[in-house]
This record gives C-alpha cells, sequence and structure tokens, in this order.
C-alpha cells in the first residue's frame, strides 16, 4: 500500500471527503481498493511472531485492522478534526463501545434523558448489570446539569441535536461542568453529521457516529465511528475493547462508506436547504400542531443551535393537528415519502416515534421528552423540495378529512 504522496491535511473539507487518507496500491487504482479479506500473510514465522508480539506495524487480521477500513477512518477523522478514529460495524456498536471501554462498576454517569431509544437502553438497562449506575437530566437545563456534576462522575453522555425533538443542549456549558467532575465527554453527533457540527471543539471528549446515516446516505449498509484527540484513551482502553470483543466495521461497507464521504458534502448542503424549505411550508400549515426545526426562529434553542451548527440538518419534526388517528392517517397518505425508521437518507422518510424508534420507553418518559401520539419525525432527503411540499400538504389534508 501507498499512502497518498500529495496528502496536505490542510485541505478544505470537500477536499478531504474526496482524497483525505487515500491509500493505494501497486496498481495505482482510481477508485479506493476494497480489501475483502479476512486475514494476511506473512513473508516468514519471524514477522508473524514480532507483528503477534506488536513489535512492528502490519495487518494481522481484518477484526484488528483491514486497508480499506483505515482509509476510511482516515477520511472521517480528517473531517472531524480528530487525530484518532476507530470504525465498528454499527453505530449502537459505536456507543457501547465509547462507554464500555473503559467504565467499572461503581461508576456513575450522567445522560441527558433525550437519548435515541436503544442509546437509553444501554445507559438505563445494560450498563446498570454490570454495577454502572446512571442519573439522567433534561439535556436543555443546565442547572440540572450543574445538579447531577455536583460530585463525580466517570462520563457524561448526550446527543444534540437529540432525536426526535432536535433538542439542542450547550456542549461548552455541559463539558466544563463535567470535566470539573472527571468526567469523560461523549456525544453522539449523528443529526447534525460531521459537518454541521464539531463536538471536540467546544470541550467534549469523544464523538460517536451512526454512519449508517448521512455518511453511507443511500439505505445501502451499516456501520459506525468513535473519533477522539485523547491518544491515551484511544490506544489503552478503545483499542483493546474492539480487539477483543469483535464489533469491527467489514471491509465492504468501509467501502462503502469511503464512496459516500466523496459525495457527503454535497448531500448535507441539499439536505439542509430541503429541510428549512420544508419547515418553513409546515410551520404555517393548518394541519400541524407544530414544527421543529433548529433553524426556525420558533425552535426554543434556535439561538444556540446558530452557535453550535452552522446549518439545520435535515431532520423536521412536526405535531400532527388531531392526535395518533391523524400522525397515523398523515403517514399512511403520504405518496413520495416511505414510511421508515431510518434517516439521514438520500430518499425522505418518515415515522411514527411513539411506536417505533422510541416505544420501548413509557408514556410518561415519552411525554416527559416531549414525543406525543400525534409527533411524526420526517427525514427529508434530496428529491426536489416542491414534490415534497406537495406531498405532505395533500397528505395532511387527507389526514384531517379534507
Amino acid at each position: 500500500m501507498t499512502t497518498n504522496a500529495r496528502q496536505n491535511k490542510q485541505w478544505r473539507p470537500a477536499t478531504n471527503l474526496v482524497r483525505g487518507g487515500l491509500q493505494r496500491s501497486g496498481f495505482d487504482e482510481t477508485c479506493e481498493a476494497l480489501f475483502l479479506t479476512s486475514g494476511f500473510v506473512y513473508q516468514s514465522a519471524e514477522e508473524a511472531e514480532q507483528t503477534f508480539k506488536q513489535e512492528i506495524e502490519r495487518y494481522q487480521y481484518s477484526r484488528f485492522g483491514n486497508p480499506t477500513v483505515r482509509m476510511f477512518e482516515d477520511r472521517l477523522a480528517l473531517i472531524e478534526g480528530a487525530p484518532f478514529c476507530r470504525a465498528t460495524a454499527t453505530g449502537m456498536a459505536a456507543v457501547f463501545a465509547a462507554l464500555a471501554c473503559f467504565l467499572r462498576a461503581g461508576d456513575r454517569i450522567v445522560a441527558s434523558r433525550a437519548l435515541f431509544g436503544s442509546c437509553y437502553h444501554i445507559a438505563s438497562v445494560i450498563l446498570p448489570t454490570y454495577g454502572i449506575s446512571a442519573d439522567f437530566v433534561d439535556g436543555t437545563d443546565l442547572d440540572q446539569w450543574e445538579a447531577a456534576l455536583s460530585r463525580p462522575a466517570a462520563a457524561v453522555f448526550l446527543e444534540t441535536p437529540s432525536n426526535p425533538m432536535l433538542d439542542i443542549i450547550d456542549l461548552a456549558a455541559v463539558s466544563t461542568m463535567a470535566h470539573a467532575a472527571g468526567a469523560r465527554v461523549i456525544v453522539d453527533n449523528v443529526f447534525a453529521t460531521p459537518l454541521l457540527q464539531h463536538p471536540l471543539e467546544f470541550g467534549a471528549d469523544v464523538v460517536v457516529y451512526s454512519a449508517t446515516k448521512h455518511i453511507d446516505g443511500q439505505g445501502r449498509c451499516l456501520g459506525g465511528a468513535i473519533l477522539t484527540a485523547d491518544q491515551s484513551w484511544f490506544e489503552t482502553s478503545l483499542i483493546p475493547f474492539i480487539r477483543n470483543t469483535g464489533p469491527s466495521l467489514s471491509p465492504f461497507n468501509a467501502w462503502l462508506m469511503v464512496k459516500g464521504l466523496e459525495t457527503l458534502d454535497l448531500r448535507v448542503r441539499r439536505h439542509c436547504e430541503n429541510a428549512h424549505t420544508v419547515a418553513s411550508f409546515l410551520e404555517g400549515h393548518p394541519g400541524v400542531e407544530r414544527t421543529f426545526f433548529p433553524y426556525l426562529a420558533s425552535h426554543p434553542h434556535h439561538a444556540l443551535a446558530r452557535q453550535q451548527m452552522s446549518d439545520g440538518g435535515s431532520i423536521v419534526t412536526i405535531n400532527v393537528r388531531g392526535g395518533r388517528a391523524q400522525a397515523f392517517g398523515f403517514l399512511n397518505a403520504l405518496n413520495l415519502i416511505d414510511i421508515s425508521n431510518n434517516l439521514g437518507d438520500a430518499k425522505s422518510l418518515a415515522t411514527h416515534p411513539a411506536t417505533t424508534t422510541h416505544q420501548k420507553l413509557t408514556v410518561e418518559e415519552r411525554a416527559r421528552l416531549g414525543i406525543l401520539e400525534d409527533t411524526v419525525r420526517i427525514s427529508i432527503g434530496l428529491e426536489d423540495a416542491e414534490d415534497l411540499i406537495e406531498d405532505l400538504d395533500q397528505a395532511l389534508t387527507r389526514a384531517a378529512g379534507g
């Protein structure tokens, strides 16, 4: 393998998305090579021994490292502005590994209550079985963070914008309080993407992604990533955990992710443009009780969103006027937009969080997060915005009995 001799880490993001981390084989291929192999051969028994003793650095086994996976990790690291990245098989594998690799029995984490359903399950159900306690706070309430972090904690875990109500959390303020309490700050940045928000710049220690979403962005494969600037934590906690538990990204999926990064800038720009147009339309629609989008002036955390994010993202959440029956009627009346619990896709997708992504929460827990029976989350895709508006309009009209 030869690295890109012209690699320049001062390249701008759009260039790094296409050329960052590029490694070419001896065949000098234009497209990044797919190394679909489980293992690697050694020139001698001595070389194999040195490799296993970690006396020399080379590829050993694709669970530990693979050239295609490495290209994805290096390219994403350049975009995030983090020197260290490890890819995982799924976004949830990234979340669990980032927490489980260093937490120990007796530790305490403090988490925002507004988490994706599976993330909440890890924090509230799985980690406690290992003797790790979790305290939850309303993420937008700094007083609650201050109270929870008035005593030592090992980790803070949050997502911003949150899924699905798009709450915005003050990353700088929470990171400062967390570090004073001795906690490592882990941020799920999937809704913002590595282009719209850089949590490390606000004091976070670790950033996690479901690369399944915008990074692949075309509904093809699963993947995740963990990024940090903390070399000691990365090498002594995260890497041994992943090497020995095996949540590794497959080379084929990594290759798809590498190709997805090439167009990420173009796609995210279109996602944001379409989402803002659609959100502005929905905010004034008689069939919508309330519209949530971080870059709308009506969003409760609009000013903070503009401070932390360079654009509003691809997700628009609405409360359909009339309750669950009308929300289901709206979803069932959509012609162009598909019903699906995925997001960040080229195709626009809509889901009913109370019965899908957050259905494991109690009614009371969902209500506390603002997830009601009339709540619908819409992932705005790359279609023509006017076509999306026409579809949403007719579906809302039909749901209202018009």
